[in-house]
């Protein structure tokens, strides 16, 4: 009977919150990440489009565990509107499909944004990861389809316009909740504008629960390969890492001993007790000093663990 195969890299886990440069794939920041720490796994929250800079928290080892938490989180962007052209792809990749001549004044475009504030129906880009009948999106629109892609509710929390900067492009910052496209919005502005409209520039300034200040530049981890001791590397790379449990900052919080710990650890529920305890929640997560544990429900005096951290 063969060995089972060691896993390549180093079982590191924790948060990076990556600042991704323009023309960087999302894919290709993980490959990097993975590849500088000597990582054995890697993922992202939240794909950004190569245009695209700011915000790509990417989750090393056992915080891969925790990337549905923050791919939920609200998000915020600062994004630019060129008016005039619609393209293909909402943004400056694309070719020109729609032009106009006419430009909306700054009164316009302030009493639009009330309209997509709220809980909205938008309707995804044609070049999206949008899956129709098993195909992508993007993939049939690079095959020269045109395909309908169903509305679905979006939620805008703040719309809000920055500035004009000249007669063609405006400069606003949206916080949004899960599945928004700010390509969509530029598409639909421009649309009931009657201008026509595409994304000129796009960044992600804050994915919950992570603040901009937390970001690291992708430069900054770049220069540390030109330290030659690997070891010195590497403990300057885990540095920058933010604890696994950051991501699960919005679900409510249990502290447990050691013995609960190695309880949990083994997939078995433990004892809440406590005037203060949580009473029933759908899920929690618990540490030991200061560790991550396990995430888990709460409920009949029981923390009952779905998935456990080592």
């Amino acid at each position: 009977m063969s060995k089972p195969r060691k896993p390549k890299g180093r079982p590191v886990s924790g948060w990076l919150i990556l600042d991704k440069p323009v023309d960087f794939g999302s894919t290709e920041a993980v490959s990097k990440i993975k590849w500088l720490f000597k990582a054995q796994k890697c993922g992202h929250a939240g794909t950004l489009d190569p245009l695209a800079s700011g915000m790509l928290p990417i989750a090393l080892g056992d915080a891969t565990k925790t990337v549905p938490y923050v791919m939920d989180g609200r998000k915020i962007y600062e994004f630019k509107v060129t008016w005039g052209e619609e393209r293909a792809t909402d943004d400056l990749e694309g070719e020109v499909t729609r032009s106009s001549n006419k430009r909306p004044t700054e009164e316009q475009i302030r009493n639009l944004l009330p309209k997509y504030t709220g809980v909205i129906s938008q309707v995804p880009p044609q070049f999206s990861a949008i899956k129709i009948a098993g195909e992508r999106a993007y993939d049939l629109a690079r095959d020269g389809e045109t395909v309908e892609i169903p509305s679905r509710e979006v939620e805008i929390f703040r719309l809000t316009l920055l500035a004009c900067l000249d007669e063609n492009t405006a400069h606003f910052e949206v916080e949004c909740g899960k599945g928004t496209y700010v390509r969509a919005l530029a598409r639909d502005f421009g649309r009931e504008l009657g201008c026509y409209g595409h994304i000129s520039g796009l960044r992600r300034t804050f994915v919950a629960p992570f603040a901009e200040d937390s970001m690291v530049a992708l430069a900054s981890l770049v220069a540390l390969e030109k330290l030659e001791n690997m070891d010195e590397r590497l403990a300057a790379l885990d540095a920058l890492l933010i604890d696994t449990s950051e991501a699960l900052s919005s679900l409510p919080h249990l502290a447990v001993n050691d013995d609960q710990a190695h309880r949990l650890r083994m997939g078995n529920p433990i004892l809440v007790r406590g005037r203060d305890a949580p009473v029933s929640e759908s899920e929690a997560y618990a540490t030991a000093r200061g560790k991550l544990v396990a995430i888990g429900e709460i409920g009949q005096g029981e923390f009952r663990p779905k998935r456990v951290f080592v």
